[in-house]
């Protein structure tokens, strides 16, 4: 590779000497001109604080498999902060890295991966909530500009809308991150009965939304059921043990019921949930679902 980039510039000197007469300057300009793009190609520019913040936002809301250079999403999100699709894939594949669930698997990203990558990490589990919508706020300013209708993502100003306003649009950033968060690392299928249409799962709170104001947008504390299966675990009817495994109130178990109380209940009673590629679900928020919420 290097002697044909030689051989070109030979060339291209000796068509040069043709041209002029002054050959000293005239070969100190190109050889100045072919080192500084050289240059230029090889200078790396740091990942700032909103590109990195929008990278981790969508490794969050993006199943892992999906995760790859011709993703049309990354790709749109690449163009938006002047990055190639690469390595905004091989930065979420970085984030993926530190995720206990691939650190399992032997998913490995880059060997110098960013420091900052870790703090961003680890800065978004301290506290879900605020750079859950931090980071759906920045993601949110990439989209409008891109002409796509996003409502839930408008950027709003302290001085534009009243502090009601203000908190409605902030829950509804965190719910959004939330659910598809969560549903994303279920491959957008329920944990229990594995169905699949999206329009029938919910992302639901192991921990109720009304109890616990840290925990509303982290993952961990989430899992994906159909609307089915997450009424009966949000009325506390069944439950997830220390195994995954499901657990039904005795509420529900009683003879005689029809088909659709059979398989929903009945059949499921004791089978292993279907764990997620990213962000398992906490076994804390568990406890306390068992403990609180679920109806012996």
């Amino acid at each position: 590779m290097k002697q044909m980039l030689y051989r070109r510039i030979r060339k291209l000197l000796a068509r040069i000497d043709k041209l002029t007469d002054n050959r000293i300057n005239s070969r100190r300009v190109i050889i100045f001109y072919i080192w500084s793009g050289e240059k230029m190609q090889n200078k790396r520019i740091n990942w700032t604080r909103n590109e990195l913040i929008v990278a981790f936002n969508l490794y969050c809301r993006m199943a892992f498999g999906r995760i790859h250079k011709s993703n049309p999403e990354i790709i749109r999100i690449s163009k938006k902060i002047k990055r190639t699709p690469s390595a905004v894939a091989m930065k979420m594949v970085n984030f993926a890295s530190l995720d206990p669930v691939h650190q399992n698997r032997d998913v490995k990203g880059l060997k110098h991966g960013s420091k900052k990558d870790k703090q961003i990490w680890d800065e978004f589990h301290k506290d879900w909530e605020r750079l859950a919508f931090e980071s759906q706020q920045v993601s949110g300013k990439l989209i409008e500009e891109d002409g796509t209708e996003y409502t839930d993502e408008i950027v709003l100003r302290d001085s534009d809308i009243p502090t009601e306003a203000q908190r409605t649009t902030r829950v509804r950033l965190v719910q959004r991150f939330f659910r598809e968060t969560v549903l994303s690392s279920y491959n957008f299928s329920c944990t229990v009965c594995k169905l699949n249409l999206p329009a029938m799962l919910n992302a639901s709170h192991i921990i109720p939304w009304s109890v616990d104001k840290i925990r509303r947008a982290d993952p961990t504390n989430g899992l994906a059921f159909c609307v089915f299966h997450d009424r009966a675990f949000d009325r506390g009817l069944m439950t997830i043990n220390k195994n995954f495994r499901v657990v039904l109130s005795q509420e529900v178990k009683v003879m005689n019921v029809p088909k659709l109380h059979r398989v929903g209940f009945l059949e499921i009673e004791g089978i292993s949930i279907i764990l997620p590629d990213k962000f398992m679900p906490d076994q804390i928020a568990l406890t306390y679902h068992r403990e609180k919420v679920f109806l012996q």
